[in-house]
């Protein structure tokens, strides 16, 4: 993560110390990073509570068990003579050699000890062999895993990678080192972009429709695809900068890993819809002489998501439902909270089918597993885990815990703690208990004060005043630093930063307590949010509007009933009140007709209808709506062109476009942190123009 069409998405004009090289998108190596330097001025070293925390965690985490390194580095073939990968726009798509600081073997006291071992394990890079003869993985060159099963004449590939340029590269790569072989199948296990978005570096759409290449994925693979990220992708993108960790130098002091993988890469993101869908709980398929059982896992990580079991290999794709950590139940960039129970359910059905036989397993993100027991105990210890969190963090609110206090109270047994699997780098303890809560009973925690809360710039104030003012509150808070107390510290420099937006000192420090907490995390998700906040407390947000993020496979695939649905969020409800209309819209070419409805201050839309009475009626071929969704024509010069027609009152269609508005990743997360001045916007900026419509979703 991811989301959509990260490639574009991230090749923003980050406000960030020239002496720092963005190859493109997201990628800011930080030169200093192999003396250990801090990249930033302002940062700071870890301070002698954090080593002291670090230290206990070297000696306290079963660091003596070396399993996972072992199986990371077995059947290694070969790594190409490249690290960097470039997108077909001239940009660096992807940059393993960034993150070499890893390999040293140094210690860390800026990472905590678990997620070094994480990020080193996630280091692997190259051609490895999965099953000798028959399955293979080229990992490294991408967030996820690229994996090639060999058939008869070709090579069935599960999950191509985000971006078309790493996905042609890592085929390009096993073609070298195994003799070259055409892409019989594709399989997509699920619906998030890193697992289908380089899809056309593999194969060509042509092959696909003339049947020589089949695409398969789970049922509602393409509602799910397309519809994940549209209605808060705006959001979803700014929020995306503190989890991913999107400014952050690759560095010690920075970001070092992304849990499942390194980063995600910057390239061009495509989709060719599937030609087979898995409908069933289980079904079986055999495609040129490969025998695959597939079993739909609704509900886990990702809406529409399957595993592939070989019954003749004794090999299972987990898909992303076992990998290498915990994953995310609620994910911090913003989604629907998953279901953690359904997830320890499906693990379960998959090791009381698969379990017996299965000697391989391998998944699109980490490195596989081998030997029956061995596989067996990290299927019940990821298994056991999700249902222990699930059941334990109910436990406690039925008996009064809140969602404000789970994350202090909610706690792994040993038994689970001491095995690696079990530990929580993509998602965390702290807001994985707090999802299972807001799931089931929601956000508030049952106090009225919290039922309609001040805002915090509204309320910051008054605690300002109670204590006494910005200069009382920073000498306890620098205090409180000094002593590692650092969570008690944002407690209240938190509020003063609300209520003196522009006080340097105040953000500065606060900026320090949330650098020594990330630091101290596990999770690089959380340790991106507060190293991700410090940041911009001490220099401002990145400046830049991102480029249009969504491309044509993705619009194509776009439902218009979606469509319709996401300008209705966009409209601002001021520039309307009062207001009424009708409008027809009609696609004849797909056969799709809609009335959409302003009243009362919202939008509505019905598919199959047409008002008797409208105000307007539209009418063009869904072929041509996708120019005005890709923003490479417009409405009227479809008319002009004799592609669109417009009937009746064309100014109720103004005004509802210019009540539109063009949502950009620029505002504020922490306060005080935006820019003075805005920067021109970058590419088109139409509100009928379709930007985020798909995501990475991890």
């Amino acid at each position: 993560m991811k989301s959509f069409k990260l490639a574009t998405l991230l090749a923003l004009s980050f406000s960030i110390n020239s002496a720092f090289a963005a190859g493109g998108g997201a990628i800011v190596a930080d030169p200093g990073a192999m003396e250990g330097k801090h990249f930033d001025k302002k940062g700071k070293y870890p301070s002698t509570y954090t080593i002291k925390l670090q230290e206990m965690a070297r000696k306290s985490l079963p660091f003596e068990d070396t399993t996972d390194y072992d199986e990371a580095k077995k059947g290694f073939i070969a790594a190409p003579s490249y690290k960097q990968i470039k997108a077909e726009a001239g940009n660096v798509a992807w940059d393993m050699g960034s993150y070499d600081f890893l390999l040293q073997g140094k210690t860390f006291d800026s990472i905590h000890p678990s997620l070094q071992r994480q990020a080193v394990l996630n280091m692997a890079y190259g051609l490895y062999e999965v099953l000798p003869g028959k399955i293979y993985q080229v990992r490294g060159f991408d967030l996820a895993n690229i994996s090639f099963v060999k058939t008869n004449t070709g090579w069935i590939v599960f999950d191509p990678l985000t971006a078309k340029e790493t996905a042609k590269a890592a085929l390009d790569f096993i073609n070298e080192k195994l003799g070259k072989r055409p892409v019989v199948a594709v399989v997509y296990s699920h619906s998030h972009g890193d697992h289908f978005g380089g899809v056309r570096g593999v194969v060509e759409e042509a092959d696909v429709k003339a049947g020589k290449v089949q695409i398969i994925a789970p049922v509602g693979f393409m509602e799910a695809a397309v519809a994940e990220n549209v209605y808060a992708g705006n959001a979803m993108t700014r929020r995306m900068f503190f989890q991913y960790g999107v400014l952050l130098p690759r560095s010690p002091f920075g970001h070092v890993d992304q849990s499942i993988g390194k980063n995600t890469a910057a390239g061009n993101l495509g989709l060719i819809e599937p030609t087979k869908y898995i409908t069933n709980a289980f079904e079986s398929m055999t495609i040129d002489g490969v025998k695959m059982e597939f079993q739909n896992t609704p509900g886990t990580e990702a809406p529409a998501e399957m595993n592939t079991y070989f019954p003749e290999m004794k090999a299972l794709w987990a898909a992303e439902n076992i990998t290498g950590t915990i994953h995310n139940i609620y994910t911090l960039r913003g989604a629907l909270v998953r279901d953690a129970l359904a997830w320890s359910k499906n693990i379960n059905n998959a090791l009381y089918r698969y379990g017996p036989d299965v000697d391989v397993m391998f998944a699109s993100h980490s490195w596989p597993r081998f030997g029956n027991a061995r596989i067996q105990d990290i299927m019940r210890t990821q298994r056991d885990t999700y249902a222990y969190l699930n059941n334990e963090v109910l436990h406690h609110a039925n008996q009064g815990v809140t969602i404000n206090e789970i994350q202090n109270v909610y706690k792994l047994p040993d038994s689970l703690k001491n095995k690696w699997a079990a530990h929580s780098y993509h998602g965390s303890e702290e807001h994985n208990s707090r999802a299972v809560i807001n799931r089931y009973i929601g956000y508030w925690d049952g106090n009225p004060t919290t039922l309609t809360p001040l805002s915090p710039k509204d309320s910051a104030p008054l605690y300002v005043e109670m204590m006494g003012g910005s200069a009382k509150i920073i000498a306890k808070g620098k205090q409180l630093y000094s002593q590692g107390k650092y969570l008690q510290g944002t407690e209240i420099v938190n509020k003063l930063v609300y209520a003196e937006p522009n006080n340097t000192a105040a953000k500065d420090l606060l900026a320090d307590l949330f650098e020594q907490i990330g630091y101290q995390k596990e999770s690089p998700s959380v340790r991106n949010s507060f190293l991700g906040a410090a940041y911009e407390l001490r220099h401002g947000m990145p400046a830049g509007t991102p480029p249009k993020a969504s491309g044509p496979d993705l619009i194509r695939g776009m439902p218009t009933e979606l469509w319709l649905n996401s300008l209705a969020i966009s409209m601002d409800s001021r520039k309307v009140a009062g207001k009424k209309s009708v409008i027809n819209l009609e696609t004849p070419d797909n056969g799709e007709k809609f009335v959409v409805e302003l009243s009362n201050s919202a939008l509505t839309n019905i598919k199959g209808q047409q008002a008797a009475k409208a105000d307007l009626s539209i009418t063009l071929n869904r072929a041509d709506l996708n120019l005005v969704m890709g923003g490479t024509k417009t409405f009227d010069q479809l008319i002009q062109e004799g592609k669109a027609k417009f009937v009746g009152n064309r100014q109720v269609f103004d005004d509802l476009r210019s009540s539109l508005t063009s949502f950009t990743p620029t505002f504020e997360l922490m306060p005080g942190t935006k820019p003075k001045s805005t920067p021109a916007p970058h590419g088109n900026l139409d509100p009928l123009v379709v930007r985020d419509s798909a995501e990475l979703g991890e």
